[in-house]
């Protein structure tokens, strides 16, 4: 799971400082404050260590990636290409570390709270602009292993520290390394030069199954079609506009995987699982997949409003069913203990329904251990939060709320809302959601003003 991350010169973000992740965190806000571009940030690093492109320290994006960020030029702050571009994250390993101790032939113990730190910028040269790293380091209770960049002669080479922990030969001029390749890569060979081989592997692998298990959901989501193909392949992935839902519904029943349920049975097929969350936001009474025919791989989703309405086609009930559609298939669909980045999740959708929306990730993460992110106008889904935090139903340190702004010089700004164990938020940024009572005071006074008129 994500504990941190920090930012420096991304985008509309100058530094963020440390911002602390939750099982279930929040980030609320004005439109252009910052918000999406926290978890863009997240998501420039998962595309790069999924592209095929291994020689780029950044795949920015095209059409076919998760976000598309032009350039660097683009992405780095006020768009002054001689800025650093600085990512920190830091996460708990699902294995603690144990590494040799150099100098005993023991162990270290090392933990299993991980934090990887880079520093990149861009430079200019006869073959024209690309991006380089300038250090990254893995740290983790302790010591720390990275490698940092030599102007002259050109190149890298590797530092560690900590207890127990020692660099086997260090590289004279003439050994320093080149790296052409993603940002959280070592150089090769570098395993030779530690301690223990494994080390750079494991760090390496360690960041890209955490970025690997990190899934998207943006706000505008794919319309709902009358007929179904089921291409028989596994999909773990529903896409970011939540096209493959339905497909990955049928996997999961191809599969026989099952949820566990707080009603009977205890155990249910993931179908029956959205059905009962449909039915228990108010969208409808009855939800379910078939096939067209016995034996074919095309289906249909067939749905009813109330108990005694006829079955009708997805497509044909209201808008707000298949947009919170993918937003439940993709919290009980994820491998557990996943990361799910939700944008504007509560788009498109009835108020009771936002604040529905606050249940189903808590049930998310107390059934499966996924973690959400999420990025939101709703004051409907705040206020469920908070009343689950009242209630008990969630403990206060599984919830980080954020209230994202922007300074006058053009910064973003992030501040955490202080919520206690009763739900209270103590530091309630000024016109969050709008002046609700400068609204009804304005009113009022019209009101008053056409009555005198007209007397």
């Amino acid at each position: 799971m994500l504990t941190c991350i920090k930012l420096e010169n991304f985008k509309s973000w100058k530094d963020t400082g440390e911002v602390t992740l939750a099982p279930i965190t929040g980030f609320f806000g004005p439109n252009s404050s910052g918000k999406t571009s926290l978890l863009q940030a997240l998501l420039l690093m998962k595309q790069t260590v999924d592209s095929s492109d291994r020689g780029s320290v950044f795949h920015f994006g095209d059409e076919k990636t998760l976000v598309d960020l032009g350039d660097y030029e683009s992405v780095i702050h006020k768009h002054d290409t001689n800025r650093s571009l600085k990512f920190s994250i830091a996460w708990n390993s699902m294995r603690e570390f144990v590494l040799p101790d150099a100098y005993s032939g023991g162990d270290v113990t090392g933990g299993d709270e991980i934090r990887f730190e880079v520093a990149s910028r861009e430079e200019s040269d006869r073959s024209g602009k690309s991006v380089v790293v300038e250090e990254m380091t893995y740290r983790v209770a302790g010591m720390q292993f990275g490698m940092r960049r030599i102007p002259d002669p050109v190149g890298y080479e590797l530092f560690a520290s900590g207890p127990g922990v020692n660099i086997a030969r260090r590289p004279n001029r003439d050994e320093l390394y080149m790296h052409r390749r993603n940002f959280h890569v070592f150089p090769h060979w570098a395993d030779k030069l530690l301690s223990d081989d494994d080390l750079t592997f494991d760090l390496e692998y360690g960041l890209n199954l955490l970025l690997h298990d990190l899934y998207y959901l943006g706000p505008l989501r794919a319309h709902p079609n009358r007929i179904y193909n089921r291409s028989g392949t596994k999909r773990v992935n529903i896409g970011p506009d939540g096209a493959n839902a339905v497909e990955a519904i049928l996997a999961s029943l191809e599969a026989r995987e099952r949820i566990i349920s707080s009603g009977k049975p205890l155990f249910q097929p993931l179908d029956k699982y959205i059905a009962e969350w449909l039915k228990h936001l108010g969208l409808i009474h009855d939800f379910r997949v078939a096939p067209l025919a016995e034996g074919r791989r095309f289906f249909e989703v067939k749905v009813r409003k109330s108990p005694g309405s006829a079955e009708v086609f997805l497509t044909d009930v209201g808008f707000g069913v298949s947009q919170i559609l993918p937003v439940l298939v993709q919290c009980f669909y994820v491998p557990r203990r996943s990361t799910i980045i939700l944008e504007q999740p509560d788009i498109h959708l009835h108020p009771s329904v936002q604040a529905g929306l606050a249940d189903v990730f808590i049930d998310a993460w107390r059934k499966r251990g996924v973690q959400i992110l999420f990025e939101s106008h709703s004051e409907h889904l705040l206020r469920r939060l908070q009343r689950r935090i009242a209630e008990e139903k969630i403990d206060p340190e599984d919830v980080k709320l954020y209230f994202c702004s922007t300074e006058d010089n053009g910064n973003s700004r992030i501040s955490p809302l202080e919520v206690d164990q009763f739900g209270n938020i103590s530091n309630w940024p000024k016109d969050f959601f709008g002046d609700q009572f400068g609204e009804i005071a304005a009113m009022s006074n019209a009101a008053l003003a056409r009555q005198g008129d007209s007397e």
